[in-house]
């Protein structure tokens, strides 16, 4: 009979032993809402980690020294979830599946508020030699809400006083630009500030103002206003002739002359004005702007012959004859500023030879480099040439030249052959 008895109550132990192992279990989970993890019979209570778990140890069980601190950590971790706290030891086992920190609250899987940052900014902090066309721009670490994004959250000063611009946001790349209205001056310090006004999508601030200085170059040129002659990809002011097949990618316009041949088979993608108003206002602001660019001063640099086989940077190049690119070709290198303008006055004629470049690299764009030639321009076949070319008197671009830019003849004709225009974007 001892034995039986032994026996029933060695199944109890066993009975008992499994239901505290069982209430374990479902302590580790269940205590997350403030609940109580107990322990069977010899059991041990582990505690949630939720909201203040407790743990508590049944008869003869044995409760583990650190549960309260266990329910303390899943405390913390709620509340560290809203600030991106990741998931403790206490978070997949002791808190519960609906706790605030558990699957689906804000600390959870994938549910973590990112607050912004600023990966990189143009020009660069510290900067010199800038240009007097720079437009400040941010780059951000995240979508960000552009309604946040203004001229009362992005700033540009100059010393104490504010400069006037435009603030936009490009979504697709996440960044932010400060258009000033009119150039910087020369030889200044800005600085730029971006605020904790601008938010990202989910709501989460920039952490700490961000703010950088640069430095605008003593020898920076500003940009040619073409005015109504910028519409204009290829003007002339008495003829445009064109043999084989010529494509040109935006606007065409002759005056005082009417001529215009060679269209078709010629392409003209754009818009045609011979002998109208709109080009004669082209012609009128293309002279202009030849006599700003040839009128050009400040620090000038002084070139002759073949600038072929170098790379220059921005700034003003003057020829009292004749510039070629041959023996080799010509890099312009915008060190990063894609703003940073390109002159080049020469006295007399433009030319390149058969299959030369100009190279743009670091940022230089067609739409800045500008050619004041004296007398008329000649492109050789086949070359590849960059920017606006403001002729005195005519330009030829031989078969097969291409040409990113403008062609603008003042007084007399340009000549096609078989070549490839596009009007530069701004």
């Amino acid at each position: 009979m001892s034995h039986l008895k032994a026996g029933a109550l060695f199944v109890v132990f066993l009975c008992f032993a499994a239901c505290g192992r069982q209430v374990v279990e479902f302590g580790d989970n269940g205590a997350g809402m403030g609940g109580v993890a107990g322990a069977g019979m010899g059991g041990v209570a582990i505690g949630g980690a939720g909201k203040g778990g407790v743990a508590a140890g049944g008869a003869g069980g044995m409760a583990r020294a650190d549960a309260g601190e266990a329910g303390m950590a899943g405390a913390g971790l709620s509340e560290a979830g809203k600030g991106g706290a990741g998931i403790g030891e206490a978070g997949m086992g002791g808190a519960g599946m609906g706790d605030e920190a558990g699957m689906g609250g804000e600390a959870g899987m994938g549910g973590m508020a990112v607050r912004p940052t600023i990966l990189s900014t143009t020009p660069l902090d510290l900067a010199t030699g800038s240009s007097i066309n720079a437009q400040p721009r941010v780059t951000f670490s995240t979508a960000m809400d552009p309604t946040t994004i203004t001229n009362l959250t992005f700033s540009l000063k100059q010393g104490l006083n504010d400069v006037t611009g435009v603030v936009t946001f490009d979504p697709l790349t996440n960044t932010a630009t400060f258009a000033p209205l009119l150039p910087l001056g020369v030889g200044l310090l800005y600085t730029a500030t971006v605020s904790t006004g601008v938010k990202a999508l989910g709501g989460s601030a920039l952490a700490a103002d961000h703010s950088w200085s640069f430095t605008t170059s003593a020898c920076s040129q500003a940009t040619i206003v073409l005015g109504a002659a910028a519409n204009f990809a290829v003007l002339a002011g008495s003829t445009v002739t064109s043999t084989d097949l010529t494509t040109i990618a935006g606007d065409v316009g002759v005056s005082p002359g009417t001529a215009l041949t060679g269209f078709p088979p010629g392409i003209i993608v754009g818009l045609i004005h011979a002998g109208d108003p709109t080009s004669a206002q082209g012609i009128a602001d293309l002279t202009t702007a030849y006599g700003d660019a040839a009128g050009r001063t400040l620090c000038p640099v002084t070139v002759s012959g073949n600038l072929g086989g170098q790379t220059l940077t921005p700034g003003l190049y003057k020829s009292t004859s004749s510039l070629a690119v041959s023996s080799g070709d010509l890099t312009l290198d915008a060190q990063g500023d894609g703003k940073a303008v390109f002159i080049f006055q020469m006295a007399s004629t433009l030319t390149t030879t058969s299959g030369r470049q100009v190279i743009l690299s670091n940022g230089a764009l067609a739409a800045n480099v500008y050619w004041q030639v004296g007398t008329s321009a000649t492109l050789g076949t086949t070359s590849v040439f960059q920017g606006t070319i403001m002729a005195d008197q005519a330009i030829t671009l031989g078969t097969g030249a291409t040409l990113t830019g403008r062609a603008l003849a003042r007084i007399a004709a340009v000549n096609l052959d078989g070549n490839a225009i596009v009007e530069p974007l701004p």
